[in-house]
């Protein structure tokens, strides 16, 4: 065990805040990354769960949503007659107003407090139950197995969503519409019922219903035009997607652009951390957990170096040179550094268990996580290059005071 590795671990005390800096320095960084990444997923969830291998997207598109995603309908047959694909389906979907219809019970409560407040006995409205908000539509084909059906969708929810006007609520977004399963409710003035309630689909930004084709279809707002959205493509070899991929490109001659699932959902990461708002926001963080990060831990380890004075004195003493006093100190600021990242990873873990159970989507691209992970080391790094000019007061005749 290194001299350096050895004066953390027996005087980690003394090393304490450093470590807590940079544990709480990539924990700004991270976390604000983890909730921006997050609600990406959030609006990709039933893409990236979906049996699809590969997504045809428009030939200008940089991701799901960064530029025109849609294609030509004409694409379809074109697609299907490349020899490994099974399916081939449209994305489709609408937005709209979404109001809960209230039981006769809380209706009779609300009509009671609604009296009430106008006596000015009780709370004003608006704290009656009633729910109104803008929600997306996104669509599946009701159909066990099909290419649009997340994975973790079970025959019982798809026979739910079967049924004429019933939608899925992730369960994230109940309180929020004011509904439970098996409620009715109101989309753009039409009646649906809430028939599935999914787990693992958050959108902090606007609450999404999930129904069938045929609902969309009837409902009077599924894209029957000339162009469709992306499409879905599942092959018979997943594996093989990526070669799959460049032939469907190579046959499109840039009609349409294909992208393997995975290259997709980096695309789409990318492009939400490259929008100029959330890039000023992560770089200023950065910029904040640089500077909180090198000025606590500076001198903190400039602290803990005058404090071991006297060693680094006995050490001149016996011959150690300076130039190798001043290794020992950078080998310590790297192993504080480590400590650092791992006491970030687990800071970083439980916050991303609370928002979890709070419903907010967190995901954290390991490219990104890596960069960070350097990010403190280089901090810790600085830190002690700014501490070396403390061993000049380590003079072996200090000794003799």
């Amino acid at each position: 065990m290194s001299l350096a590795l050895a004066t953390l671990l027996y005087e980690w005390r003394r090393y304490m805040a450093a470590v807590v800096a940079l544990a709480f320095s990539g924990l700004l960084v991270l976390a604000q990354v983890g909730i921006f990444v997050g609600i990406g997923k959030g609006f990709t969830a039933q893409i990236d769960r979906a049996r699809a291998d590969i997504m045809v997207l428009g030939p200008g598109a940089k991701a799901l949503f960064g530029g025109p995603s849609g294609l030509p309908r004409r694409m379809i047959p074109l697609v299907y007659t490349h020899p490994e694909v099974l399916q081939v389906a449209p994305l489709d979907g609408s937005g709209g107003r979404f109001q809960n219809i209230l039981s006769p019970e809380d209706q009779a409560k609300a009509d009671a407090r609604a009296k009430q407040a106008a006596k000015g006995g009780g709370p004003k409205a608006g704290g009656d139950g009633r729910k109104s908000e803008f929600v997306n539509v996104t669509v599946i084909d009701a159909i066990p197995g099909f290419v649009t059906v997340p994975t973790d969708y079970t025959d019982s929810m798809i026979e739910a969503l079967r049924r004429p006007y019933s939608v899925a609520v992730d369960q994230t977004a109940l309180k929020r519409l004011g509904v439970k399963k098996g409620d009715k409710a109101l989309y753009n003035g039409k009646t649906i019922t809430i028939g599935v309630v999914t787990t693992g689909y958050p959108n902090i930004i606007q609450p999404t219903l999930v129904m069938s084709r045929d609902t969309l279809r009837m409902l009077g707002e599924a894209d029957t035009g000339q162009r469709v959205g992306p499409l879905m493509v599942q092959i018979r070899d997943p594996s093989r997607a990526e070669i799959v991929a460049a032939q469907l490109n190579k046959k499109g001659d840039g009609k349409f652009r294909a992208w393997t699932r995975q290259e997709l959902a980096d695309a789409n990461s990318g492009a939400m951390l490259e929008d100029q708002i959330i890039g000023i926001i992560l770089g200023f963080s950065a910029f904040l957990g640089l500077l909180i990060g090198v000025v606590i831990t500076w001198q903190t380890l400039r602290g803990a170096i005058m404090a071991n004075i006297k060693e680094f004195a006995s050490l001149r003493a016996l011959g150690v040179s300076i130039g190798d006093l001043r290794n020992i100190v950078m080998e310590l600021s790297f192993w504080v550094g480590i400590v650092g990242v791992v006491a970030s990873a687990v800071l970083t873990w439980l916050v991303s268990l609370a928002a979890t159970a709070g419903g907010v989507p967190m995901s954290f691209p390991p490219m990104l996580v890596a960069v960070v992970a350097v990010f403190l080391i280089i901090i810790a790094m600085l830190s002690g290059f700014l501490s070396l000019g403390v061993l000049k007061n380590s003079q072996p005749a200090d000794l003799l005071r």
